[in-house]
């Protein structure tokens, strides 16, 4: 964030670090950030902690109280203006006596997506919209995403050698990175809703999936398995520290599913288990983004049907050789470097003696036609 900002934009970016907070801990709803400004000062801050709860809004002009009358409220994202869980916000600002509303970015979701806005100058405030409207979408990009296309936004997660390899040719890959750039997985996983492996990961490595100490909140863990042939027990399975959601074509009477389900873990049986149906089940429950730490050949099934919309990949120094397919991605189908997905928004972050990679796959490559479905 630069530091040459206007006034409105340097209330805006509070707005936002007030609703990062809420990270992995807001869906379906969005993160907001909300402060109060009367005569200069701050007199009412709040965000949004969690779906049920109130809404930043309501929290900062709690904190501002009668002081309220004649200020200015800025937003990042458009107040709601429906009856859901909550109140309408717009009713509250109105009541409160706000002069003047700073909005950051008009809220996508056909309930709202404008009629906020309509209904405060209705009523005679002064409504500014626009401000840091970038910065405010970035922040919601997976409320965005799901808002608009009813599934979550992926992000893909890998760790890698510096020749390209994500194991050994034995397989093993514990651990390709150091303990630094593991505890910002963890952090990562904190702040999603879902993360996604296929069983041949459950088998290899028995991961946990965790937030670990990076966080309270860990996100609900998801095992895709066509046919149940899942090892028990396995870390996933220990759901009195994080839930289990395993999505089979098995059906329901299958023997390792009465076990799974004995231990807690929730089975959900699908005619056709792809990466477009995994999501599909996880958007209809309001899960806004989803971490993929799959290996080779579930992650590029996901990128063919356009469910990765952003990478995080980080590099290690290490060399480790071999002849295997032990790649991040199986083959793609694409015979020229012209060809080649190009990613757009490069990011390069140092972590430790690592490097991470963030960047966005283009929506024009999304989805580049059938694949064969991978063995999980």
């Amino acid at each position: 964030m630069s530091a040459n900002l206007t006034l409105h934009e340097s209330y805006m970016a509070r707005c936002l670090a007030l609703a990062a907070q809420a990270r992995g801990r807001t869906s379906p709803n969005p993160l907001v950030g909300c402060v109060i400004v009367q005569a200069g000062e701050v007199i009412g801050e709040g965000w949004h902690p969690q779906a049920g709860q109130p809404h930043a809004e309501v929290f900062a002009l709690q904190a501002a109280g009668d002081n309220s009358r004649g200020a200015t409220l800025y937003v990042n994202l458009e107040p709601c203006n429906h009856y859901g869980r909550t109140p309408p916000c717009t009713e509250a600002v109105i009541q409160a006596g706000i002069k003047t509303v700073v909005v950051g970015l008009i809220d996508p979701d056909s309930r709202v997506s404008g009629s906020g806005v309509a209904r405060l100058r209705q009523a005679g405030l002064e409504v500014i919209t626009g401000v840091l409207e970038a910065a405010c979408r970035d922040l919601n990009e997976a409320f965005v995403h799901r808002v608009l296309y009813q599934r979550p936004f992926g992000i893909l997660k890998y760790a890698m050698t510096l020749d390209g390899k994500i194991a050994s040719r034995s397989g093993h890959s514990q651990w390709i990175t150091s303990e630094t750039a593991r505890h910002v997985v963890h952090q990562l996983r904190a702040e999603s809703d879902a993360v996604i492996v296929g069983g041949n990961t459950v088998r290899q490595d028995n991961p946990s999936l965790t937030s670990h100490q990076a966080s309270d909140h860990h996100p609900l863990r998801v095992v895709m398995s066509r046919q149940l042939n899942l090892p028990y027990p396995a870390q996933l399975w220990q759901t009195d520290i994080a839930p289990t959601l395993v999505l089979t074509e098995a059906a329901p009477d299958h023997p390792v599913a009465q076990t799974l389900q004995n231990q807690g873990v929730e089975l959900q049986t699908l005619p056709s288990l792809t990466p477009t149906t995994a999501l599909n089940v996880l958007g209809g429950r309001g899960i806004n983004t989803v971490l993929w730490e799959s290996g080779g050949i579930l992650s590029t099934q996901a990128l063919r049907e356009g469910m990765i919309q952003k990478i995080w990949a980080f590099i290690a120094p290490k060399i480790i050789g071999g002849q295997g397919e032990a790649t991040p991605f199986r083959d793609l189908g694409l015979e020229t470097m012209a060809e080649a997905i190009t990613l757009e928004r490069v990011q390069w972050q140092p972590i430790g003696t690592e490097m991470l990679l963030q960047a966005y796959i283009p929506p024009s490559q999304y989805a580049q036609g059938p694949f064969p479905a991978p063995n999980l």
